[in-house]
């Protein structure tokens, strides 16, 4: 995680695989592709923060839920880093919202060469279904498509800023990453599952 200043503002910047939980002013900001990042907070407390994972897999069954899924279970690890994390700083499980964002499909021809689930929509389910488990409510979305996205979770009003990436663009700034991301995720999920447009939209 790298951090910036914006604006007289922290502003942190999370990559693949990691997240960040803080309190007060500040932004965190993440590129996302096939990725999804959740972002919770907890407006009593003032604590919130945001994630980026991806649900790769080898295979997928359709009709199975995706959260009780073997890839599910590395995406249940994601998630409770992030709510642990927020519980630890001072935050109540019971008071958390959410609003998710990425899943898009821009390793469409990776998963037609391997035959696979396209891994964005993987992603998007099992988000959709963690949180509707855990009964914390989900405010906005943005989940899909074949962009890429730029976001930023504004912790003054818990709004989150969104801008789409070109196709053009997020070939060159996600593609080759995601690629590579998607490969050693595979080797982290194998390990930890064998153990018990242009316009800016604000959310």
């Amino acid at each position: 995680m790298r951090v910036s200043n914006y604006h007289g503002m922290q502003r942190f910047h999370i990559d693949p695989g990691e997240y960040c939980v803080t309190k007060g002013k500040g932004i965190i900001t993440t590129l996302l592709g096939s990725c999804v990042s959740a972002c919770l907070w907890d407006e009593h407390s003032g604590i919130y923060g945001m994630n980026h994972f991806l649900l790769a897999n080898n295979r997928y069954a359709r009709e199975l839920p995706v959260i009780v899924s073997e890839v599910g279970r590395y995406g249940i690890h994601a998630m409770e880093l992030l709510i642990n994390e927020m519980l630890k700083k001072g935050a109540n499980k019971s008071r958390l919202k959410a609003k998710v964002f990425g899943g898009g499909n821009v390793l469409y021809n990776l998963f037609q060469e391997r035959s696979l689930y396209p891994i964005g929509d993987i992603n998007n389910r099992f988000i959709v279904e963690f949180l509707k488990n855990e009964r914390i409510p989900l405010i906005a979305s943005d989940l899909g498509g074949n962009q890429g996205r730029v976001i930023n979770f504004v912790g003054t009003d818990y709004s989150v800023y969104v801008k789409r990436i070109k196709q053009k663009d997020s070939e060159k700034q996600l593609v080759v990453a995601e690629k590579k991301f998607f490969v050693n995720q595979l080797e982290e999920q194998s390990r930890l599952l064998e153990k018990p447009s242009e316009k800016m939209t604000i959310w």
